[in-house]
């Protein structure tokens, strides 16, 4: 009888990865169809006013620990996009047992974001090009937040469970306490959904973001 359920909920565990790879293939293709003329201004305004890169290329960590290169608009001026991207200081000796929970990233004063940047920001359209990534296959339009590889190369054995499935666009954690959490809050977020996940949990989640962001 175990056996029998065991079998079951690997299948229905492999039809929900499925399903779920199907939903971010049509969701994505379709947005980046949609909004592509106004992709294709912002891509106008950015090169227009402040010249190039138009977008902004990071290193993140995906499902079990491939590396990726995550797209956003630029919206900092290229010093402060160079400042932006450095690890948040440098490693003391208690980031050996993992990231800590006073871990936070220093945001340079220097770091000056440009007109476009702050228009983007208002309306989180910098976000766009990630629809490129959950098309390609990076990450989904729902999962634990994609971490910066600096970050990752400190995290514990219990901080690499959040690396079993794909990070998302947007997540529990993020619809439960937006960015107002310890680390350590965070991870315990993210585990609970790896531990939980459905496609139900998924639209639920994929739901409130869109209320918050219209709210917001």
């Amino acid at each position: 009888m175990e056996n029998i359920n065991s079998t079951n909920l690997v299948k229905d565990r492999r039809l929900y990865l499925i399903w779920k790879r199907i939903i971010d293939i049509l969701v994505s293709s379709f947005l980046l169809v949609f909004f592509c003329p106004l992709f294709l201004f912002i891509c106008y305004r950015i090169y227009k006013k402040e010249g190039g890169p138009i977008f902004y290329r990071e290193v993140r960590v995906g499902k079990n620990q491939r590396n990726f290169i995550m797209y956003s608009f630029r919206m900092m001026t290229n010093p402060s996009r160079i400042i932006w991207a450095l690890p948040p200081y440098p490693i003391s000796e208690k980031w050996k047992e993992g990231v800590p929970d006073e871990f936070s990233f220093q945001n340079d004063k220097q770091c000056t974001m440009t007109p476009t940047g702050i228009w983007l920001k208002k309306y989180n359209l910098q976000l766009l090009p990630r629809l490129w990534n959950v098309l390609k296959g990076d990450i989904s339009l729902v999962g634990p937040m994609p971490e910066k590889k600096e970050i990752v190369d400190c995290y514990n054995d219990w901080q690499q469970k959040r690396l079993m499935v794909k990070p998302g666009l947007t997540g529990y954690a993020r619809i439960t306490r937006g960015d107002n959490m310890k680390y350590t809050e965070r991870i315990h977020y993210d585990l609970f959904y790896i531990q939980n996940r459905s496609l139900k949990m998924d639209l639920k989640i994929l739901w409130s973001t869109i209320k918050g962001d219209a709210l917001s």
